[in-house]
């Protein structure tokens, strides 16, 4: 079975991107109990059109039930049988066992996917969870890629999926309470805000001296000590298949269209062995990101290899400003604009597709609403683009970053 490529889907028109860009499954959250609440999700109006979409593609979808639950809130999963049921979804990914009997009862027909939230990194635990009715195991992403060739040959009948790309937690397998010490929000509750990348100002006060600190400063006044750098898998896909993984998981549910677009793009390529892959990789270091890293998969901690926390660059990498989308062909070298920055008439344009690397445009004419010539187009404003180049809906359009310098968010 070829392996597949999973990506990250945290509303509906980014689960169209990843499917048109080359995803074979996409996961999702539901409004409720998932990770990334703050992702935009769905909604129950959605779910006739979320089931269209899969009848045209036959594509997988996979829902996101990964929080850890509270008493009141596994109370509430209970009466959801019916809105779940309206959802077209595959497999269900959840990390607390509490919620296993209610999927095993009421959809056995779906698969249960345990979440990297459940810290699986070994083959004995994946035999217990197989036994309770998994029939795949999402990796904590501390298992290297020695330890999933040794799971896989120990539960071959189990299929393994890691993520391969996007952000990392400075906690054991994202279980982190920083956030809800700090700001009240719980990461295990799916409101993460993202502590472990605030600036933070260290300093050693003496015993003796209460009051009085010797600082401790990087970078100007402040230090990122607990921030992680990425993951980036990209020049690694043969080793990750020949280790027995069954899909390739892309992080970035709360991440914009481009980088949706891009990375699932550049892996599908890299999966694919196409010739032009380079061209189609380029992007993936344009798009916003902090320093990469291969994480875990090639060592068993920064002792023995690459240290994940800590970039030597102290905030996010990008050379590109997402402008928005292409939204329907109106003929005659017309086409319906989706903004989402400021496109000037004056700044050379790009654009990008699922299989075009790279098309650039600066003899075109934007026209407003109402078809007439414009200087600009903003965000929220309907606004049309005249051009000689074969585009078509569903393209991306990008400018370069008026400053390329890195920058923090």
């Amino acid at each position: 079975m070829a392996i597949e490529l999973l990506s990250p889907a945290g509303n509906y028109e980014k689960l169209v991107t990843a499917f048109s860009y080359g995803a074979d499954a996409a996961y999702m959250g539901l409004t409720s109990f998932s990770l990334r609440k703050n992702a935009g999700n769905f909604s129950d109006l959605e779910a006739d059109k979320v089931r269209k979409l899969k009848e045209e593609t036959g594509k997988k979808i996979y829902c996101t039930m990964n929080i850890i639950f509270r008493e009141r809130q596994i109370e509430e999963l209970m009466g959801m049988r019916d809105e779940i049921a309206t959802w077209p979804f595959d497999a269900f990914i959840v990390s607390d066992i509490g919620t296993v009997p209610f999927f095993r009862k009421n959809f056995p027909d779906k698969e249960l996917h345990l979440s990297t939230q459940a810290s699986c990194i070994n083959s004995e635990a994946a035999k217990m969870y197989r036994d309770m009715g998994f029939s795949r195991i999402i990796l904590g992403r501390e298992a290297s890629l020695d330890d999933i060739k040794r799971i896989k040959d120990k539960v071959p009948e189990l299929e393994l999926e890691a993520f391969v790309h996007g952000a990392m937690c400075m906690a054991y397998s994202g279980r982190c309470l920083l956030s809800a010490h700090l700001a009240g929000r719980s990461g295990n509750q799916g409101d993460c805000a993202h502590t472990c990348r605030w600036k933070y100002r260290l300093a050693l006060e003496e015993e003796e001296r209460p009051g009085v600190y010797y600082p401790i400063d990087e970078e100007d006044d402040y230090t990122t000590i607990l921030s992680s750098k990425d993951l980036c898998m990209i020049d690694h896909v043969k080793e990750l298949e020949d280790a027995g993984l069954s899909s390739l998981k892309i992080e970035g549910r709360m991440k914009s269209v481009y980088y949706v677009a891009v990375v699932t793009r550049a892996y599908r390529k890299a999966l694919d062995n196409d010739p032009e892959l380079d061209r189609y990789k380029r992007d993936i270091f344009d798009v916003s990101h902090r320093e990469f890293t291969t994480g875990f998969f090639f060592s068993s901690g920064p002792i023995e290899g690459e240290d994940v926390s800590r970039p030597t660059s102290y905030g996010y990498e990008r050379n590109y400003m997402f402008l928005g989308t292409v939204r329907k062909d109106m003929g005659n070298g017309i086409f319906e604009l989706d903004v989402r920055n400021q496109i000037r008439q004056s700044s050379p344009l790009e654009f990008i597709g699922p299989d075009v690397p790279l098309l650039k445009e600066e003899g075109f004419m934007l026209l407003d609403a109402e078809g007439n010539a414009a200087d600009k187009l903003d965000h929220g404003k309907q606004g049309f683009i005249k051009t000689g180049l074969p585009l078509k809906p569903g393209y991306i359009m990008r400018c370069l970053s008026e400053s390329e310098e890195k920058y923090i968010r």
